[in-house]
């Protein structure tokens, strides 16, 4: 039996599933009352990973973005995967906001990672391996330590831990 065990931390965003919220959320919009008559909307698009938010006024941005938030929760998406960008004024008055799909783990992040994992006192090897980290022990139970230990924490972004061997 291998005397090293690890896992690998990722930040993945399942974008069939994404599709199908703002599907969804484009299908909630049209039934719904206090949008009749409006021209707000939501569009996804895929090869950018972007979703445009379209609104008569702030309050239907803010109706808007729960429609889309409660969405994504329920179809099993993180909304920390949601970066949302500065409100803009868009044609004849409407309001425009970019929702950006984070998906991979970008370096900062990962360092910032493996800085926790440090700090954790827990005693294992982390590395950044591409668009993800590496977490390497001879101790399943250091393992298990550290996957609870960043569950807990509050990070900015979903994390998975996957290949765990």
């Amino acid at each position: 039996m291998s005397d090293k065990f690890s896992f690998d931390i990722v930040s993945d965003v399942n974008m069939m599933e994404v599709d199908n919220a703002v599907n969804q959320a484009r299908k909630e919009l049209t039934n719904r009352f206090d949008f009749k008559n409006s021209k707000s909307s939501v569009e996804l698009y895929k090869n950018t990973k972007k979703i445009i938010l379209i609104a008569d006024n702030e309050y239907k941005m803010k109706a808007l973005k729960d429609i889309l938030e409660s969405r994504f929760a329920k179809r099993g998406v993180s909304i920390k995967s949601l970066n949302y960008g500065t409100k803009e004024n868009a044609f004849e008055g409407y309001i425009r906001q970019t929702a950006e799909i984070i998906s991979g783990l970008p370096l900062d992040k990962a360092r910032e990672l493996i800085k926790l994992i440090r700090n954790s006192k827990i005693k294992v090897q982390s590395q950044i391996d591409g668009s993800k980290i590496k977490v390497i022990s001879s101790k399943k139970d250091d393992l298990q330590k550290i996957i609870a230990y960043l569950k807990q924490i509050p990070f900015s972004l979903p994390l998975q831990f996957i290949n765990y061997r």
